[in-house]
Parts: structure tokens; sequence; C-alpha cells
């Protein structure tokens, strides 16, 4: 394919910014030049490769030359950054997808800890583990904390352990709605609280202890501290993080409802084979961070 860096350059913004006109803002070149490179790039390959729509979607065959375009230009942006010529005075963007309580946890020390010579700055997206194998798996993001094990072609997999989660409810709450435990019947009444419409971590929990599928009330609070305050403030009962719990400074709020049944969810890093060095550094990073923090024996 005879295809230039700008016309791939383009193809990614399209995609990030949603519009051509918020690519061009972002580009800094005009809505038709965008237009123009884009038509240019469909030509080269024989392809449609994005949707005329708001916003606008990758289609098939362009999400194969999505990929080349995030691969290309992250090389090209790391080379000009080592010789001193980066756009960004110097900086690279790494696009990253993480679950909401990896981030609330462990997490962002892991970014803190990325060496200052590689001069990063960090392009976080946020949304369930099952999620961000999405985000990954559509060209949005160069790295992934994912649900996910099996490798997207062109990227590399590394187990990192699994976040273990305990059902939890303030007491007064356990009382009033638990009071023979977790049957059935507590489950099918008591509201629980959930990160978001896409979280199925309670649920899948509910199906489990009953045996079946229940539909309880349910509040959606999705933020990470949020999450659990609305759970200590009496809401509903939830699936805590382990370390979230660890590091709340009035543990003695809450009660683990089944402490005998906690909940395993394995994460693993994903992060495209680019022979970047932000890249190596970003999952040197990651990976001890998750070793530190979650169990060996659940990885």
């Amino acid at each position: 394919m005879d295809v230039s860096l700008d016309q791939l350059r383009t193809l990614a913004a399209v995609i990030d910014e949603e519009t051509f006109d918020a690519a061009s803002a972002a580009l800094g070149i005009t809505p038709s030049a965008v237009s123009q490179r884009i038509k240019a790039l469909e030509s080269a390959v024989g392809r449609v490769l994005v949707t005329r729509s708001k916003p606008v979607r990758v289609t098939p065959p362009g999400a194969a030359v999505l990929r080349l375009a995030r691969v290309t230009t992250r090389l090209a942006d790391d080379t000009a950054n080592e010789i001193g010529i980066g756009a960004t005075a110097g900086f690279a963007t790494l696009p990253i997808a993480v679950n909401a309580d990896s981030l609330a946890t462990w997490f962002l020390p892991a970014l803190a800890r990325m060496p200052a010579r590689f001069r990063a700055v960090f392009d976080v997206h946020v949304d369930d583990q099952d999620r961000t194998f999405e985000l990954f798996s559509s060209e949005s993001v160069l790295a992934a904390v994912t649900s996910g094990a099996r490798p997207v072609p062109g990227c590399t997999v590394t187990p990192l352990g699994s976040m273990r989660y305990f059902a939890c409810a303030a007491t007064d709450f356990a009382e009033a709605h638990f009071p023979r435990g977790l049957t059935a019947q507590a489950l099918a009444t008591a509201p629980v609280v959930v990160f978001n419409r896409k979280d199925t971590l309670q649920h899948r929990f509910i199906a489990d202890v009953a045996g079946h599928p229940l539909q309880p009330p349910a509040h959606y609070l999705p933020a990470s501290a949020d999450f659990v305050h609305g759970i200590q403030l009496g809401l509903g009962w939830g699936l805590v993080p382990e370390l979230q719990y660890a590091a709340l400074p009035q543990r003695d709020s809450l009660v683990h409802l089944a402490p005998e049944r906690p909940v395993d969810v394995p994460l693993h890093w994903q992060v495209w084979s680019v022979d970047s060095a932000p890249l190596r550094a970003l999952t040197g990073v990651v990976t001890a961070a998750a070793h530190r923090s979650l169990d060996p024996a659940r990885r």
C-alpha cells in the first residue's frame, strides 16, 4: 500500500475524535483536508475505512489499517522524540484502557513510577474490565488492563493476577435485609449497588449464590469511591475490592456478607507488539505494580 504517515495519523485522529471536524481541530488542519486525506487513504487501499456517521466508526477493513496507523505513528513519534523534534515538546502520548477498580487502587501508583526520561503523558480510558478488552480490540488504545486472556493479533498478553472482591454491606443494612444470610429470597429483594449498566459482577454473584438469575432493585454509582461510599451509607450491598476495603479509614462500617465466597477477577495486560521504549517501560511498571498488589497465588 502506498500510504503516507499524514494519512495514517488522520485516520487515527478521526476515530479518536469521532468526527471529521474534531479531528481537524486536533490536527490543526481544515475539515476539507481531513476529508481529502481519508479519501486518498481509502483510494490507496481500495476499501471504505470509516463510516460517515456521527460518531465516525471504523469499518472492518478500516480496523486493520487503523492498527497499522497506531503502530506506525507510535514508532514515528518515538523516533521524533528521541532525536528531539517531537511535535509535543518531546512527550509521547500513551492511550491506555483500565477498569475503574484497578485505577482506584494499584494502577495509578504504577503510572507514577514511569521513568521521567521517557517523557510520557497518559490518555486513560476507564471502563469495565470486559469493555477495556473491546477498546483494545477496536484499536482505540495501545495497552489495556483487561479480563481477556486471548491475545489480539499483533499484541502480547501478560497475566497480572486477580482482583479479589467480597460481598459487603453496612451493618444496619445487613441486619435488616440478610438476617438469615444470603438466601435467594433476600438477594431478590435487597437493593444492590452496581457500578454501571455494563457491570455484571454483582448479578453473576447473585446467580451463583441463588442458583439462578435474579433482578433485585439496583442503584448505579459509576465511580469507585462513590460505589463503596454508597454501600457504607446503607444504600445497598455490593462487591467491594479487597484492596479498596483494606484502604478504608472506617472499615468497621462494613460487614462481609459471605467471607467464604470471594470473587476473583483475573486481569491481564495487553499491549501492542511495537518496538517502543515508552511502551516497554510502561509494561514494566504496570506488571511490577500488579505483582506487588495482586496475590501471586491468584495470578
